[in-house]
């Protein structure tokens, strides 16, 4: 394969968009026209060069995001074709960080979709220049016009139309380019189109769209401005110097028109591509943590950021990166800043998908990938030693969806543990974990196809049969006010004996409380307990009748009722305990003897101290069409919600609500129900907030029997 050591000559693109906006047949298309294969797939016969796992050929859906490279003259392109599904928006995150232009796709039957606003809000911190493709413009339902006015209305100007389609539908077969003022005519199956001039009737159009559009590039610059004004128009060198400028700067959004699937307006893509998008050494550089500089140039030391870890079934574990300076030769020793474990990088290849093909040489500001390395992880740099260079991590979401699951056969638990925590490793938005409150294995991640994603690995991987359960609520007991009580332990059996009897006080903390009226305070130890909020813990013992050695293992019994509170066995959080009397036996008396006392003291006193249940509450925000608002509302509602409020944002409505913990599951699947898939969420803890009385009520029940069955 060619070594292409000028970073100039190297571009990195994203293709991002909604589900059905046509990426994967666009990246199949642009791979087909580069020479690198011999026909194109379709993601109909499940044969494209990108979507390659079996679970997308199932769903007929992109879920990883796949790199890819086509070429163009003396350009190399690579591209990664991103899942357009919300749920697997890891990919997307990872991806963005390492591409230097993003092309988003819009379909042409629907213009801007919540899912491009999704992805914009990701892009815009980023700082990486944007083009619009509008595809599927073969469609009978294609509308050219009222897509182009949605990209408008969300991004002003900036969207800038560079082509239009002179017969949208399913006679597409011609385009107007405004910046080489010609009509690209196809014929069936695309290809390389016939150039001409573009007709009489529609020549009015095309330089009024134009002058718009030159317009706006002369505001790249000031000195083409100055021309403009001058003259009225730009020479066509002019023009190509203002559109790099207004694209590297973020002034220009172009919109270019395909037909993916047929291969029509493919190939002027790929040239804008290669001509005009800025490559890595172009754009602002990579930054240390400390603020420096990692200067894309071949000269300088070699840097790689390892951006995306794939587990392969036959190769391993495969490990993505991009070279942010210097260059990488196959058989190099570096070492992993992370770890300083040193790593030889045997063989270097560049991946079209699951094809790997070996490569001598990789140069700063491209892409590559290597197989089996020992030590590194997805966010990893790798330097020459002696290097202490951090790089500033890829920032993944939280979770929104939680489930527990569990192996159908036991004897596959621990098997299937180390492959949820393979699956982690690939995936940084999906977490495993064993609670130990819930006493349920959890795992993690952005909505329930992600998660039947992780449950299909298991089964057609590993051959573990797994099943999901609705995950416990990690609910909080507290009290309402003061109780005493007293607990005698005393247990005879044969030799020395058990026995120790406390009395104590509970009361409900809040900060600078008052110590306990009545009481001798004779010491206060007030801790932050791991699971939030705090015990306050009240010495009044006087006259010794307990031991101080005893107290610790008093206070060690109310920690582990705590742990499991009386109410449902939950935690139990903000208490005060003052332990005011007691009794002791000279032989009888011992660390378990007070222990258990202790523990069953607290138990009676909280249970008479009107103790109440707390609950997890989420702030929630919907972004949904304004059509679709009531629905939304009316579903929230529905789930013990309470609305916060509405705002607009662009095109679209945020709904803004808190909601109870136990009445989002599964909630990513019920919003795509109601809003057949145009809206996204957000979904964060809150605060704890009392249940309602008759379902503390239903719950204490279930908790009591629970128990009895033990």
């Amino acid at each position: 394969m060619k070594v292409y050591s000028d970073n100039k000559f190297i571009k990195n693109i994203i293709l991002i968009g909604p589900p059905k906006s046509g990426k994967t047949t666009l990246a199949e298309t642009m791979h087909f026209q580069g020479g690198l294969i011999k026909r194109c797939g379709s993601v109909e016969e499940k044969n494209t060069v990108s979507d390659y796992h079996d679970i997308e050929h199932e769903r007929g859906n992109s879920v990883c995001a796949t790199s890819l490279h086509t070429v163009w003259k003396d350009y190399k392109i690579n591209i990664i074709d991103a899942p357009g599904i919300d749920d697997f928006v890891g990919e997307v995150i990872s991806s963005l960080r390492v591409m230097d232009t993003c092309v988003m796709t819009v379909n042409a039957q629907h213009g801007l979709e919540v899912a491009h606003e999704v992805l914009w809000n990701k892009i815009e911190g980023l700082g990486r220049p944007l083009a619009f493709i509008m595809n599927q413009l073969d469609h009978s339902k294609s509308q050219f016009d009222h897509a182009v006015k949605t990209l408008k209305e969300r991004f002003g100007l900036k969207a800038t139309v560079f082509q239009f389609p002179v017969n949208e539908g399913e006679n597409f077969n011609s385009i107007i380019d405004l910046v080489e003022m010609c009509m690209y005519v196809y014929t069936q199956g695309g290809a390389k189109p016939e150039k001409k001039e573009i007709p009489a009737n529609l020549k009015d159009k095309a330089e009024e769209m134009r002058n718009e559009f030159i317009e706006k590039v002369a505001e790249s610059d000031e000195k083409l401005m100055e021309i403009y004004f001058a003259e009225g128009t730009l020479s066509p060198e002019q023009i190509i110097n203002g559109l790099k400028a207004g694209i590297l700067n973020k002034d220009l959004y172009p919109i270019f028109c395909a037909s993916a699937k047929y291969n029509m307006g493919v190939e002027r893509i790929i040239e804008f591509i290669a001509t005009t998008t800025p490559s890595t050494s172009e754009l602002p550089p990579e930054k240390t943590k400390d603020g420096k500089d990692i200067v894309c140039s071949d000269s300088n030391e070699t840097v790689l950021f390892f951006y995306k870890t794939l587990i392969d079934p036959f190769l391993g574990k495969v490990s993505y990166f991009k070279v942010l300076s210097g260059k990488i030769n196959a058989g190099s020793e570096l070492v992993n800043i992370r770890s300083n474990d040193g790593e030889k990088l045997n063989q270097i290849f560049v991946m079209d998908g699951k094809n790997r093909q070996a490569v001598d040489t990789l140069v700063a500001g491209d892409m590559g990938a290597a197989v089996k390395l020992k030590s590194i992880k997805t966010n990893d740099v790798l330097a020459k030693k002696g290097s202490y260079l951090e790089v500033a991590p890829i920032n993944f979401p939280g979770p929104r969806i939680e489930m527990a699951i569990e192996a159908e056969s036991k004897n596959d638990s621990e098997k299937m543990v180390v492959s949820l925590r393979e699956m982690a490793e690939e995936d940084p938005t999906f977490t495993v974990e064993f609670s130990k409150e819930l006493k349920q294995l959890i795992v993690k991640g952005q909505g329930e196809l992600q998660l039947d994603l992780c449950r299909w690995k298991l089964d057609h991987f590993d051959k573990i049969k797994t099943s999901y359960i609705k995950p416990r609520i990690p609910y909080r007991e507290t009290i309402q006010m003061e109780a005493n009580a007293s607990y005698r332990h005393k247990k005879q059996s044969g030799g020395a004996g058990q026995f120790g009897e406390v009395h104590m006080r509970v009361l409900p903390y809040f900060e600078d409380m008052p110590n306990p009226a009545g009481l001798n305070v004779r010491s206060k130890d007030i801790q932050e307990l791991p699971w939030g909020g705090k015990l306050c813990f009240f010495n009044c013992i006087v006259g010794g009748v307990i031991d101080a050695r005893y107290i610790p293992s008093i206070l060690k019994g109310i920690m582990e009722k705590m742990e499991e509170g009386p109410i449902t066995g939950s935690y139990a959080r903000d208490v005060a305990v003052a332990i005011y009397d007691g009794k002791m036996h000279p032989v009888d008396s011992n660390d378990m003897a007070f222990k258990i006392a202790g523990r069953m003291a607290f138990k009676d006193a909280f249970l008479k101290a009107k103790p109440k249940l707390l609950e997890p509450i989420c702030s929630v925000e919907v972004l949904v069409p304004e059509d679709l608002v009531g629905d939304v509302m009316g579903d929230l509602q529905g789930r013990r919600s309470v609305i916060q409020g509405i705002d607009s944002k662009n095109n679209f409505q945020v709904v803004k609500a808190k909601a109870p913990l136990a009445e989002m599951y599964k909630y990513s699947t019920s919003l795509k129900s109601i809003t057949q898939g145009r809206a996204a969420f957000s979904l964060e803890f809150a605060e704890y907030a009392t249940v309602p009385g008759d379902l503390q009520n239903k719950l204490a029940e279930e908790y009591a029997a629970s128990q009895e069955e033990k």
